[in-house]
Protein backbone atom coordinates (compact mmCIF):
# COMPACT_ATOMS: atom_id res chain seq x y z
CA UNK A 1 0.00 0.00 0.00
CA UNK A 2 1.29 3.58 -0.91
CA UNK A 3 1.66 5.99 1.97
CA UNK A 4 0.69 9.43 0.84
CA UNK A 5 2.37 12.43 1.80
CA UNK A 6 0.90 15.75 2.73
CA UNK A 7 1.07 18.88 0.84
CA UNK A 8 3.30 21.59 2.26
CA UNK A 9 2.88 24.96 1.23
CA UNK A 10 4.88 27.82 2.33
CA UNK A 11 1.91 29.33 3.54
CA UNK A 12 1.49 27.17 6.27
CA UNK A 13 5.28 27.64 7.97
CA UNK A 14 5.58 31.48 7.84
CA UNK A 15 7.36 32.70 11.04
CA UNK A 16 6.18 35.73 12.31
CA UNK A 17 8.16 38.20 14.30
CA UNK A 18 6.95 40.43 17.40
CA UNK A 19 8.14 43.35 18.45
CA UNK A 20 8.48 43.30 22.41
CA UNK A 21 6.06 46.47 24.19
CA UNK A 22 7.84 49.28 25.63
CA UNK A 23 6.88 51.35 28.50
CA UNK A 24 7.43 54.37 26.64
CA UNK A 25 3.77 53.98 24.71
CA UNK A 26 1.60 51.97 26.45
CA UNK A 27 -0.99 50.46 24.59
CA UNK A 28 -4.61 52.83 24.91
CA UNK A 29 -2.48 55.94 26.49
CA UNK A 30 -1.36 57.87 23.17
CA UNK A 31 -2.89 60.68 22.52
CA UNK A 32 -4.30 61.84 25.99
CA UNK A 33 -3.15 65.00 27.20
CA UNK A 34 -4.83 65.39 30.50
CA UNK A 35 -2.76 62.74 31.67
CA UNK A 36 0.49 63.69 33.40
CA UNK A 37 3.69 61.63 32.46
CA UNK A 38 5.89 60.22 35.23
CA UNK A 39 9.75 59.34 34.88
CA UNK A 40 8.81 56.07 34.13
CA UNK A 41 6.06 56.41 31.34
CA UNK A 42 3.10 56.50 33.37
CA UNK A 43 0.98 59.04 35.85
CA UNK A 44 2.46 60.13 38.96
CA UNK A 45 0.64 58.95 41.88
CA UNK A 46 -0.86 62.46 42.51
CA UNK A 47 -2.62 62.30 39.69
CA UNK A 48 -4.32 59.33 40.19
CA UNK A 49 -5.34 60.26 43.88
CA UNK A 50 -6.14 63.54 43.60
CA UNK A 51 -9.91 62.93 42.02
CA UNK A 52 -10.89 61.09 45.01
CA UNK A 53 -9.42 64.09 47.63
CA UNK A 54 -12.12 65.79 49.35
CA UNK A 55 -12.15 69.27 51.37
CA UNK A 56 -11.63 69.27 54.73
CA UNK A 57 -14.73 71.35 55.66
CA UNK A 58 -17.22 68.93 53.76
CA UNK A 59 -18.24 66.43 57.50
CA UNK A 60 -18.24 62.67 56.75
CA UNK A 61 -21.65 60.96 56.44
CA UNK A 62 -21.64 58.77 59.10
CA UNK A 63 -25.43 57.38 59.56
CA UNK A 64 -24.52 56.75 55.57
CA UNK A 65 -21.73 54.74 56.32
CA UNK A 66 -22.93 52.94 59.13
CA UNK A 67 -26.47 51.58 57.21
CA UNK A 68 -24.01 50.64 54.06
CA UNK A 69 -22.09 49.01 56.98
CA UNK A 70 -25.32 46.86 58.50
CA UNK A 71 -26.33 46.04 54.87
CA UNK A 72 -23.40 44.15 54.20
CA UNK A 73 -23.22 42.83 57.53
CA UNK A 74 -26.68 41.74 56.60
CA UNK A 75 -26.10 40.63 53.52
CA UNK A 76 -22.64 38.12 54.52
CA UNK A 77 -24.77 36.73 57.22
CA UNK A 78 -27.86 36.13 55.01
CA UNK A 79 -25.45 34.19 52.17
CA UNK A 80 -23.36 32.36 54.82
CA UNK A 81 -26.66 31.26 56.07
CA UNK A 82 -28.00 30.15 52.60
CA UNK A 83 -24.62 28.49 52.10
CA UNK A 84 -24.61 26.12 55.55
CA UNK A 85 -28.31 25.22 54.70
CA UNK A 86 -27.12 24.22 50.71
CA UNK A 87 -24.24 22.16 52.56
CA UNK A 88 -26.92 20.27 55.19
CA UNK A 89 -29.55 19.41 52.44
CA UNK A 90 -26.57 18.23 50.43
CA UNK A 91 -25.68 16.09 52.91
CA UNK A 92 -28.76 14.81 54.11
CA UNK A 93 -29.79 14.02 49.89
CA UNK A 94 -26.41 12.11 49.71
CA UNK A 95 -26.93 10.02 53.10
CA UNK A 96 -30.34 9.16 51.76
CA UNK A 97 -29.28 8.36 48.17
CA UNK A 98 -26.35 6.17 49.58
CA UNK A 99 -28.74 4.24 51.79
CA UNK A 100 -31.03 3.89 48.48
CA UNK A 101 -28.39 2.28 46.88
CA UNK A 102 -27.13 -0.10 49.26
CA UNK A 103 -30.65 -1.66 48.37
CA UNK A 104 -32.05 -0.67 51.58
CA UNK A 105 -35.99 -0.17 52.19
CA UNK A 106 -36.57 2.28 55.05
CA UNK A 107 -34.14 5.21 54.02
CA UNK A 108 -36.92 7.84 53.94
CA UNK A 109 -37.64 9.41 56.89
CA UNK A 110 -41.57 9.60 57.82
CA UNK A 111 -42.49 12.89 60.26
CA UNK A 112 -46.20 12.54 62.05
CA UNK A 113 -47.33 15.04 64.02
CA UNK A 114 -47.36 14.11 68.22
CA UNK A 115 -51.12 14.05 68.79
CA UNK A 116 -51.94 12.00 65.86
CA UNK A 117 -52.21 8.27 65.92
CA UNK A 118 -51.17 5.84 63.05
CA UNK A 119 -54.18 4.56 63.22
CA UNK A 120 -56.40 7.26 63.31
CA UNK A 121 -58.19 6.62 66.84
Amino acid sequence: MKTRQPIISDDEHRVLKFRPRTLAHPPGHRGEPDQQVGHEGGQTPSADLSRFQRDREEPDDFRHRMLANVAALAFTVALTAIGIWLAMSIADLRKTQDCVLMGRRDCAQISTPRGMNLFGS
